[in-house]
């Protein structure tokens, strides 16, 4: 091995981590309470010690080198390895600490608290890294290997990934009270057409599944609204601007309150699984085998849970897809 290697900080490696997951050295510095002209001296010295350049610019943008993404990988490797380490030892000291680093799809953030939190009173010194993005983002953290689990639905077929569908994910038609599609005693997607949709962006797995779901029925809105969250939508929906689909689990609120009305078309709910997933073969810390295994011998303290949303779901799905 190269001595200068021997000479490379955790210190650098982090703060090139930061670098490479937001493509700013600002932002970067930002992150991290550092100033810019800090962070361009570690990697400099890095690159020093690398013996090649690890970012470069192509007009405004900034992108990695090939040295940098197999520095990327390793440094990576180094940092779950440390924590697993970390997770073992307080393991040895015969309790479960750490940290669970779990991205999931929008969507499922109005649940997941809830799950960990119930997870957390049989562990109670476990923290958790919750990052919230759309499934596209999600689909490239798992290319990047940057979390111990995600929790998705609508897995890809083609990334060689595991997963254990575990809850489903209800996705109902809503629409203001004073909607006159509330009037009817029941619908078809077809009497939903000739109204505006609020959508969410590209990348969103409800907009796929609904888009997929409509190609299958042969339904077309003309009309539609993008929004970026479903905060969003929810609230077009509130000021008249359209209907929307939306998973059950984020209206529970507004259901309630009648702020928003479930239409009664007959072709809905559209159910896709909540899967909670990982990369095959992923080495995993103590951590994240402790959440898994409380979802898999829990099923029915988290199907309890979801009654808060809604009390009619069908729960589970027993078979994976």
């Amino acid at each position: 091995m190269r001595k200068s290697l021997m000479r490379m900080t955790l210190r650098q490696l982090r703060i090139f981590n930061e670098v490479c997951d937001l493509k700013s050295y600002s932002r970067a510095a930002e992150e991290m309470s550092l100033t810019q002209p800090a962070v361009s001296l570690q990697i400099r010295q890095l690159e020093e010690l690398i013996g090649q350049p690890l970012f470069e610019y192509v007009g405004k943008k900034l992108y990695l080198t090939e040295a940098a993404d197999a520095l990327k990988a390793a440094s990576r490797d180094i940092f779950g390895r440390l924590e697993n380490l970390d997770m073992q030892l307080t393991d040895m000291q015969g309790s479960l600490q750490g940290q669970l680093k779990l991205a999931i799809e929008s969507s499922a953030k109005y649940f997941v608290p809830h799950l960990f939190a119930a997870f957390k009173r049989q562990y109670p010194d476990v923290m958790l890294n919750l990052t919230v993005v759309n499934r596209a983002q999600v689909i490239r953290r798992l290319s990047d290997n940057r979390d111990d689990l995600v929790v998705m639905s609508m897995v890809p077929q083609d990334m060689g990934l595991e997963f254990m569908p575990f809850l489903n994910n209800p996705i109902v038609a809503v629409a203001p009270p004073d909607h006159p599609l509330c009037t009817a005693e029941t619908l078809t997607l077809k009497d939903l057409e000739p109204y505006s949709l609020v959508i969410r962006e590209a990348g969103s797995g409800t907009r796929k599944a609904c888009e997929e779901y409509f190609k299958e029925k042969r339904v077309h809105f003309s009309h539609t609204l993008e929004v970026a969250s479903n905060e969003a939508q929810r609230e077009s929906v509130v000021a008249g601007l359209g209907l929307a689909m939306l998973t059950r689990h984020a209206l529970s609120l507004e259901l309630a309150t009648g702020m928003l009305r479930e239409l009664p078309v007959a072709e809905l709910p559209l159910y896709r699984s909540w899967c909670v997933v990982q990369a095959k073969d992923k080495p995993l810390s103590p951590v994240a085998h402790a959440f898994l295994a409380f979802i898999r011998a829990e099923r029915a303290q988290i199907s309890q849970l979801v009654e808060r949303f809604d009390g009619n779901l069908p729960r589970f799905v027993a078979t994976r897809s």
